[in-house]
């Protein structure tokens, strides 16, 4: 299954909903580009909502990590949401889970970018 996404600003927090598999390939190079442009484009506050993400092998792992590096060092911070019991048990294995900053629901993801404005 190709990964889809869904963007939307919200309270300039840019969201996207992924849908599908991220996989090495297209999938994970369609992220990378997405994320990569919004970022080159000033975004600085960005919730990833994992809930229809079914599958992530390392090489999408990999893209995830280099996304995680890229807002860092253009000062932003991208935050994970809504991960499904198989994406959050991968996470919690690669210990990548001390690196994102997750949330249970991509509202509270953005209430949390609130409060810390």
């Amino acid at each position: 299954m190709q990964l889809k996404l869904t963007k939307r600003t919200v309270d300039g927090i840019l969201a996207i909903e992924c849908n599908g598999r991220i996989v090495f390939g297209e999938e994970s190079s369609l992220l990378r580009d997405d994320v990569k442009k919004a970022i080159a484009d000033g975004a600085k506050r960005i919730v990833l909502n994992l809930g229809e993400v079914n599958y992530i092998d390392s090489g999408g792992l990999g893209t995830l990590v280099a996304l995680h590096t890229t807002a860092h060092n253009a000062g932003g911070t991208i935050k994970l949401a809504n991960l499904t019991k198989r994406v959050g048990d991968l996470m919690q294995v690669t210990k990548l889970l001390t690196v994102f900053e997750v949330h249970n629901s991509e509202y509270e993801a953005l209430e949390a970018f609130r409060k810390a404005a």
